[in-house]
């Protein structure tokens, strides 16, 4: 079955239809509206998705690996468990959405808004979160191994239990944050 078109697949978001499941690998929605879609386990692998509005997106379980998201809004998206390999979600919006259990190693994240977001238990070792704001964010039991967190403001983040063995961390803003039980072994901060 053929990719549906751009116009099709804004249509049934608009009109409060479910994509779910759907294969739409490849498929450009760049500049889109799709507030509040329902994508979750569909395939959107390699999809073109620059500044498109994905706010309250439920994207849970989907495949965006080596999808191109820079610029996008995913506030308050739902992305747990999707699988993001190779994905470019630099300059994103993931205020207070929800990465709980999700794969983001070796990630690009630089100057991404997370405020609030929740990535408890993901894997974001070797990531790319340089200048990104991660006010409030939850990354209990997170694993930040060799993740790049230069200039990244922590303020008032839950860092439990992670593990930010070699981290770099150099700049990054850390008032508030809570780091009990962290793995800082080889971790770089600012003298």
């Amino acid at each position: 079955m053929a990719v549906p078109t751009r116009e099709t697949i804004v249509k049934m978001v608009a009109d409060g239809q479910s994509l779910a499941n759907q294969d739409l690998a490849q498929a450009d929605l760049s500049y889109s509206n799709l507030k509040g879609a329902d994508f979750s386990g569909a395939n959107l692998e390699g999809a073109h998705l620059q500044n498109a509005n994905l706010e309250g997106a439920n994207l849970q379980g989907v495949n965006l690996e080596k999808a191109f998201l820079f610029g996008s809004n995913l506030k308050d998206a739902n992305l747990e468990g999707a699988k993001l390999n190779g994905t470019n979600l630099q300059d994103t919006n993931l205020e207070n959405a929800n990465l709980r259990n999700t794969a983001l190693s070796g990630i690009s994240l630089f100057g991404a808004q997370m405020d609030g977001v929740n990535l408890e238990s993901s894997d974001l070792s070797r990531a790319r979160l340089k200048r990104a704001s991660l006010v409030g964010a939850k990354l209990k039991n997170a694993s930040l191994v060799g993740a790049h967190l230069q200039r990244a403001s922590l303020k008032n983040a839950d860092l439990r239990g992670a593990d930010l063995r070699d981290a770099n961390l150099k700049n990054a803003i850390l008032d508030g944050a809570n780091l009990d039980g962290a793995n800082v072994e080889g971790a770089q901060f600012s003298k």
